[in-house]
């Protein structure tokens, strides 16, 4: 029964993240952080399978290796959008 919460809650994190990413949309800023929220529900779910069938925790590292090198890179795009364009809302963002 308590697997079966941590499975729960995985989920509604997970499906809480893409609400967020989907409604707000103007800031960068907020559809990073609910990237990176996310990409936690994201590594819950992955420790709770990998305790399941008791298998090695190093799958784990390297995705947080990979999650850190995509938080670092949207934060520089974020701190170089800011600096030519002054903020972060898309509106302002013109591809032309």
């Amino acid at each position: 029964m308590m697997m079966f919460n941590m499975w729960m809650m995985v989920f509604m994190m997970f499906l809480l993240g893409n609400m967020i990413f989907v409604s707000k949309h103007k800031h960068l800023l907020i559809i990073l952080m609910s990237l990176e929220f996310i990409v936690l529900s994201i590594f819950f779910s992955l420790m709770l399978y990998l305790m399941k069938i008791e298998f090695s925790m190093y799958m784990l590292m390297v995705f947080l290796v990979f999650s850190v090198c995509e938080g670092v890179l949207g934060l520089s795009i974020l701190v170089s959008m800011i600096r030519t364009h002054g903020n972060d809302y898309f509106q302002s963002f013109n591809l032309i």
